[in-house]
């Protein structure tokens, strides 16, 4: 496990969240020096749920289902990001291998077929070998994007079908089933305690979008819903989901993140002069209440407007959320890439405008964003070029996950070879390289820490280890002739 060497390590500073000033002091006696960079979340969604970005048709081989998945791996390193956002449960299915629910559909065409090969442990393992995070993005509720869909023998639809529910043209599960809820616990349990993944993550789909129709939850509601309204029992349901994820995911591995990406909008009028749909009181959803709790690591909302646009306004909103009461958490903006071109309001310029806003916001613990989704940079070199050369300019990790954040990391030990060092480290998930600079140090790379070699030009070097936690050790001071 690697909580267990990270606790153990020793020599190392004490890691400051989100990074530590690049201002330094040089010990002699120990050759350590303090090092840090500016963290940000540069990461990109992508799809599976109707085949969105991937694969492009449940009726391609094991091998074109690899390629296309390292081809989007390769276009998310090409761009500067640092991680990923994988749909592995898009409809109470599995994009791995799970005792708990079937292959999903969008793999094979039938739901409960196995692939031959598993899909998120590919992902991780390419994934990881070119420096990306990948976060395992999982819809908690919903049970068939199509309710006509045909649902394999252990899927919930058929195990639980007295708690699923046809609703508009898809089907959902209760969020105030008991049973769902232990269903969801176990399947995120089980999904951490064998993947090696990043982080759990979910994005705004709690109770369904309304379409006019009541949700027909009446019987559950009549069982146990006790002394609360209907509404604030479904908040209840939701709010005690989010808590039990939280707390199982940091009792199995607490380095692995856990997140949300709401919708963009709280509640009209929040700030003033927004408008739009009330996620409080219509989809359930109380994220105020889950950053102020600490359940989640970061939230992330969906901030799909221009900041051209008075009522949605994309500023407005993101000083909204970046001001809640939080104690370090983070906040990153969910963005939306895919209207790029979409109209006169959503041009390069637009992107460009919001991620300097965004980026602007560091001291505000707003420390990245989300790109939705990834097959708008596959389908531009020009953009990736953008994101590269003038996004995401200079290498970074992500920021450390909160509640981990002081668990130390010992300084990486090094041998000096002919062309720079060769590195080892019991629990090091990156080697973050920098270079003398004046009177600090100037992050120069980050290198996996499954390359034991980096090459050094002559000069003064610095190297530390990063744990999967995302803290630094003091970096080790290297001088190549």
């Amino acid at each position: 496990m690697l909580l267990p060497l990270l606790a153990l390590a020793a020599c190392s500073d004490s890691a400051s969240f989100p990074s530590r000033p690049t201002t330094t002091f040089d010990s002699e006696d120990s050759g350590l020096v303090q090092v840090g960079h500016d963290r940000e979340l540069r990461g990109v969604w992508v799809a599976t749920v109707w085949n969105i970005n991937w694969p492009s048709s449940s009726a391609l081989s094991a091998t074109q289902s690899q390629e296309e998945l390292i081809t989007l791996l390769d276009v998310a390193q090409e761009s500067g990001l640092n991680a990923v956002f994988f749909q592995v449960r898009p409809e109470a299915d599995a994009m791995y291998q799970s005792e708990l629910e079937p292959w999903s559909r969008y793999l094979t065409g039938t739901q409960g077929s196995a692939p031959g090969w598993d899909p998120l442990q590919f992902l991780l393992d390419e994934g990881h070998a070119r420096g990306l995070e990948v976060h395992a993005w999982m819809n908690p509720y919903r049970a068939k994007a199509s309710s006509t869909s045909s649902a394999a023998s252990n899927h919930q639809s058929v195990l639980n079908s007295q708690y699923a529910y046809p609703y508009g043209s898809t089907l959902w599960l209760d969020p105030g089933a008991p049973p769902v809820q232990d269903h969801l616990e176990a399947v995120i349990g089980d999904l951490v305690s064998h993947y090696d993944v990043d982080g759990v993550h979910f994005d705004d789909y709690f109770y369904p979008y309304p379409d006019g129709t009541p949700f027909p939850d009446q019987d559950t509601y009549a069982a146990y819903g006790g002394d609360l309204s209907l509404a604030d029992w479904r908040r209840d349901n939701v709010n005690q989901m989010v808590e039990r994820v939280s707390n199982k995911v940091a009792e199995i591995n607490p380095a692995v993140r856990f997140g949300i990406s709401p919708f963009g909008i709280y509640r009209p009028g929040q700030p003033e002069g927004i408008s739009g749909l009330d996620q409080y009181a219509e989809l359930y959803a109380d994220p105020v209440h889950w950053k102020a709790n600490g359940w989640v690591d970061y939230l992330a909302p969906q901030l799909y407007w221009p900041t051209t646009q008075s009522a949605q306004a994309f500023e407005p909103l993101l000083d909204w959320w970046a001001e809640l009461p939080e104690s370090g958490r983070s906040t990153y903006v969910g963005h939306a890439l895919y209207q790029l071109d979409s109209s006169s309001k959503w041009s390069l310029d637009e992107f460009r405008e919001q991620v300097r806003l965004t980026q602007e916001r560091r001291d505000k613990h707003v420390y990245g964003g989300i790109h939705y989704h990834i097959g708008t940079l596959a389908e531009s070199s020009e953009l990736r070029e953008v994101f590269r050369e003038e996004f995401y300019v200079t290498p970074a990790l992500t920021p450390p996950v909160f509640d981990m954040a002081s668990v130390s990391v010992a300084a990486p030990e090094l041998v000096q070879t002919s062309t720079g060092v060769d590195v080892s480290h019991p629990a090091a998930r990156w080697w973050v390289v920098y270079a003398e600079e004046g009177d600090g140090w100037r992050i120069d790379r980050i290198q996996t820490a499954t390359q034991a070699s980096v090459s050094l030009e002559s000069g003064r070097w610095a190297l530390s280890a990063a744990g999967k936690h995302g803290v630094e050790s003091l970096g080790v001071v290297v001088e190549v002739p």
